[in-house]
C-alpha cells in the first residue's frame, strides 16, 4: 500500500535533484544498523558478512558506511556518484538516508537557493563545513531578575 500525503501533513520544500548531495558529504559517519546491513546484502545479492566487510567499517564503536574522495566536498559516501551526484544504491540505502532531513525543509537546500539568487548564478555552490566540538554548559543567574541564563563554551577562557 502506498503512502498518501494528507492536508495536515506539510509538503517537502526542497528538491534533491538540484543539490550537489550535501547530505552525502557532510557527515563523517553514516550509521548502519543490522536491518540496513540486511537490506544492503539483499540489494547486492551478497551475504550479510561479506556486505559488512566490504562496505562498512567501525567508527567510535558504531558500524558506519565507508567513504571515498569527492571532487566537491573532499570526502563523501562511497555510494555517491560523483558525476550525477545521486545515490547509486537508492533502493538499498540505509534508513538514516531514507529519513534525511527528517523534516519538511533541508537547510542546505535553503542556503543553496538563497546564494544562487544573491549571486544571480544558478551554478554557484556554497561550501559549508560542520564542526562538532565538546562544550560545557554554564548556568548564570541574572542578579536583577533572577532569571537563569545558559552559556556554552568550548572549555577555553577566550
Amino acid at each position: 500500500m502506498g503512502r498518501t500525503l494528507t492536508d495536515e501533513q506539510k509538503k517537502v520544500q526542497y528538491d534533491c535533484s538540484k543539490c550537489p548531495a550535501y547530505c552525502c558529504s557532510i557527515y563523517e559517519r553514516v550509521e548502519v544498523t543490522k536491518r540496513d546491513l540486511n537490506r544492503l546484502a539483499k540489494y547486492f545479492k551478497m551475504t550479510v558478512e561479506a556486505t559488512e566487510k566490504r562496505y562498512t567499517k567501525r567508527h567510535s564503536g558504531e558500524r558506519v558506511l565507508r567513504r571515498k574522495k569527492d571532487p566537491i566536498f573532499g570526502m563523501a559516501c562511497q555510494f555517491l556518484d560523483p558525476e550525477t551526484r545521486g545515490c547509486t544504491i537508492y533502493h538499498g540505502r540505509p534508513n538514516v538516508c531514507r529519513e534525511y532531513p527528517a523534516r519538511t525543509r533541508c537547510s542546505y537546500y535553503d542556503l543553496l537557493q538563497f546564494e544562487r539568487r544573491q549571486q544571480d548564478d544558478v551554478n554557484v555552490l556554497p561550501l559549508v563545513q560542520i564542526t562538532f566540538r565538546k562544550v560545557r554548559k554554564k548556568v548564570i543567574t541574572d542578579s536583577d531578575s533572577g532569571e537563569r541564563i545558559y552559556e556554552w563554551s568550548n572549555g577555553n577562557n577566550s
